[in-house]
């Protein structure tokens, strides 16, 4: 009996089953949900200068620390809830990037006034429809893009921090607005992903 060949994946997921499950069952489906983009903001800004794989592993203690990321909670922390999680070994423990949580969430919150969702805002960025691309491998993956310059250059005058545009166009892709499995991937169909 032949040996049946495992799933061939984007690079980038490796070999630890944590990796392999956000790689087969979150990243690059769309997501309109405000809570979801809002967790994806602390994580993917706590990521900056690090790797993905570290802040995945921490995922869980991020959900506890940041109040299952609720940003009303969050928007409401305090300088003694700030002092906590400076000391929480469960998260990055750089003052600035846990200060830019809280800022983050107070202006997420504003924008959500504005814009009605969060989501309703973001997606205005492509347009609603997600962009769908075909890279063959590594070397073919961007780092930026014109929408996620526009999308960075956007939150930073609405005082967000930590959402540079390579920051953005990782969110972006993990949350299906940029769909970017490579071809020879098991997840890549060449169009949007559900």
């Amino acid at each position: 009996m032949a040996k049946k060949s495992p799933k061939v994946r984007c690079p980038w997921a490796g070999e630890k089953d944590y990796m392999i499950a956000y790689h087969d069952k979150e990243w690059g489906r769309a997501v309109h949900d405000d809570q979801t983009h809002f967790e994806f903001l602390i994580l993917e800004g706590a990521q900056a200068g690090l790797s993905w794989d570290t802040i995945l592993r921490r995922r869980e203690n991020y959900r506890k620390a940041f109040a299952g990321f609720d940003a009303k909670k969050v928007a409401r922390f305090d300088t003694k809830k700030i002092a906590a999680l400076l000391k929480d070994e469960g998260v990055i423990r750089n003052r600035l990037k846990v200060n830019a949580t809280v800022t983050n969430a107070q202006a997420f919150l504003e924008v959500q006034q504005e814009f009605g969702t969060f989501d309703r805002y973001i997606w205005s960025f492509v347009k609603n429809k997600p962009i769908v691309l075909h890279p063959k491998g590594s070397r073919d993956f961007r780092a930026t893009s014109p929408e996620s310059d526009a999308l960075s250059k956007d939150l930073k005058k609405r005082g967000f921090k930590f959402v540079g545009s390579t920051i953005m166009y990782a969110h972006m892709q993990a949350c299906g607005l940029i769909v970017e499995h490579t071809v020879s991937c098991f997840r890549y169909t060449g169009t949007i992903y559900s």
